[in-house]
This record gives structure tokens, sequence and C-alpha cells, in this order.
């Protein structure tokens, strides 16, 4: 397990107002829970308003039978009727069963075309005179997805079904599209000028298809079925997450007995097994971290007190989650700036740094925040993903 350092993980200090600007700041974090010494970061502007969606929390269900016409769920930045848009977007996905996973890709690419609102254009005559929820003005574009000319006729283009239907005939003609990352698969549908843009998208998209279709966002693919909450290594829930290893949590996330611990601990055999990037995105640091000493000698197991979180990885994901990967055998297989997929093999499990046996300590940061600050606590986070990080159900 990882030995808790003097100075390492303090209790969360008070967060900032999500969406105030955030002077840079250079000050010295002691970042890694494991970590030592020398650790240093530079915080930006957080930004962004929090989803607030009261249905994250449910239970995933076999039945992800989706109710347009009911009451929907009260969210911070959705309306009753854009999220019944959403509800129509996943009912057609249903009927054509396609896996959740490409619901949830439809639903994040309507919230970046239209912020789920089925939108008229004021160059496109006749499209006011359809029932719509808004005006825009991008080129010929209209409906949920922006949809153009060629997709079919205003009438058909502003009716939610229909447009939904055809993105999903295009996203089912992409090669292997279910193992790229959300991004890629929207744009190879839709072509964007922005294609980067769909990603910010992804984590309240998967929360909107939970609520909406009982949390089906946490299933994976079996054998043709959508089996509740098994996500782990290679297989990818449909939120786009995975637990890195299997096995169980041995050390929890700030205990009484460990208060600084900002991660979990999870028990796994030296140098066999793999280590896989817990989501899709962009890895920021790949390398030894120092010792309380300042030594670099993560090719050697570590101890506890020594300080250091050994060879170490931290990817940036949609949202601005980070995760972190602490104690491999040896140095990493990916390099800073790599994007990786979610499933990706960046590593093996070792014990250096501050380590008295084999494991791989897991953290789950959020607000692009590495510090101790921004840290929470992984196992209910990565439940709520679909990819529980017990191995199991």
């Amino acid at each position: 397990m990882t030995a808790e350092l003097p100075g390492v993980g303090q209790p969360p200090r008070r967060r900032l107002r999500i969406g105030a600007l955030v002077t840079a700041l250079t000050a010295t974090f002691a970042l890694l829970c494991c970590g030592g010494g020398s650790a240093a970061f530079f915080l930006t502007n957080l930004g962004g308003e929090r989803n607030d969606l009261v249905s994250n929390e449910m239970t995933c269900e076999q039945d992800h039978k989706v109710d347009v016409t009911g009451s929907m769920p009260r969210m911070s930045d959705y309306g009753d009727s854009q999220l019944r848009n959403a509800a129509v977007i996943i009912k057609v996905g249903q009927e054509m069963k396609v896996p959740p996973r490409g619901w949830v890709i439809a639903v994040a690419t309507a919230m970046q075309e239209s912020a789920l609102r089925n939108l008229a254009n004021s160059t496109v005559r006749g499209s006011r005179d359809i029932p719509n929820e808004g005006v825009g003005r991008d080129h010929d574009s209209v409906g949920l997805f922006q949809q153009r000319a060629s997709w079919g006729s205003i009438a058909e283009r502003m009716t939610p079904s229909y447009a939904a239907r055809k993105f999903y005939e295009k996203l089912l003609q992409v090669d292997g599209w279910e193992q790229l990352s959300l991004t890629r698969a929207a744009q190879k549908v839709q072509i964007s000028a922005y294609p980067d843009a769909y990603a910010k998208h992804e984590d309240t998209a998967a929360k909107i298809v939970n609520a909406l279709a009982k949390g089906a966002a946490r299933t994976v693919q079996i054998a043709d079925k959508a089996v509740c909450d098994r996500a782990s290594a290679k297989t990818i829930a449909a939120s786009g997450w995975t637990a890195p290893v299997p096995g169980g949590v041995g050390s929890g996330f700030r205990t009484r007995s460990r208060p600084q611990h900002n991660g979990v601990d999870i028990a796994a055999p030296k140098g066999t097994t793999k280590i896989h990037a817990a989501a899709g995105g962009r890895v920021l640091v790949a390398r030894c971290d120092p010792d309380r000493r300042g030594r670099l000698d993560c090719d050697v197991d570590g101890f506890p007190g020594k300080g250091g979180c050994g060879w170490f990885v931290d990817i940036l994901h949609a949202g601005g989650y980070i995760t972190r990967y602490c104690h491999m055998v040896e140095k990493p297989l990916v390099v800073p700036g790599q994007e990786v997929k979610a499933g990706e093999v960046i590593g093996r499990v070792g014990s250096s740094g501050n380590s008295s046996g084999p494991h791989l300590h897991f953290e789950v940061h959020r607000d692009r925040d590495r510090s101790s600050a921004g840290a929470i606590d992984p196992v209910p986070w990565m439940r709520q993903r679909g990819a529980p990080l017990d191995g199991s159900a």
C-alpha cells in the first residue's frame, strides 16, 4: 500500500465558485498522494457551470426503455423541451437497435450542434413556419443536428425523430465507431468545422442517457446484450469509461486512518498486469516522480516513507477530469501530449515510489485541478460510469 506523506493530500480547501475566472497560480502544490518532494503545478482558470442532474445516482436496470411523453428530470442547463428531444434521440436509437454508446454520441452531438433545440434558420425560407425552438443562421442547417439540405427536406430535418434516424444511419456506416472517441465518431458523421467541440459534452450526455434510459450509459455490450456495471480493461461502458485494472480496492479514499490518501489502491501482480486508460484523453504527464530526497530511481521497488508516485501517468479527459496511475513497474508506454483511447494499455503494475507492495494507485480529479483539492473519491465516481473498481456489478 501507499503510505501517507507529510503535507500531501491535505483536506480539501473551500472550492472556487464554478464559472468564475480564477487567476493562474504558480504556488507549489504537493500533488501526488503518494508523491514527494518537488512536484509543482500551474493551475489555470476552471470555467464552465456544473450540471445538476438529480437522477445521476440512479440504479442501472436491464430495461432501458425511454418515455418521451412522461415528466422529464430537472437539469440546470437544459429545460423540459430539450430533454424531451434527447429522449426522442434515445428512443430512435433503441428502435434501430443501436447500442447505448451510440445514444451517448448522438445526444452529445445534438448538445453541441443545437443545445438540444429544434432550430429553424433565418436564411432558410419556410423553416420558421415549422414548429421550432429557436432560430439559427448557419448555412442551410436546421434541426437538432443542424443537418444541411442533402440530409432531407426542411420539414424532415426539423422532425427530431427523422434527424436522429439519419444521424444513426451514418454513424453505423463508420467502421469501428464503438471503439472511436466520441469526438472522432461524431465528426465522421457531422464533418464539422469544429471537430474537437463534441468531447466536452460527453460526461453530461452520459448523465442524460442514464436519467432518461435507466442507467443505460453504465452498460457494456456482452454477447449483444447491454449489461450493467461491468466495464473493465478493454470492455468500455457506453459512458466511455472502463476500470483500469481488475481487482478490488484494498485501501480507500481519505479513510480515517489515512486522511491524506487522495486515491485508492488496487492490488495486482507486478509486471504482468496491464494498466488501461480509464477513458479516452490526452496524456499530461508520464514520468518518474522524485522521492522525498529528490532521487529519480523508479526502476527499483520502493518502500513506505520513500515518497513519490514512482513511474506515473496523468491523463486529461472530457469535462476537465484527470485520472492518475501510480507505481508502475517501468517507464510508461505513453508520452505527454499523446492521445489515448479508453482501454489503451499505458503501463504495467509495479511497486515503484512510496509503496509497500505491487498495486495500482488510482486517482480521479475534477476541474483540471491536479492538486489534492481537485481529488474526488474514485469508487462511487467510476461506479456511476459503469466501471466499478471492484470488477463486478
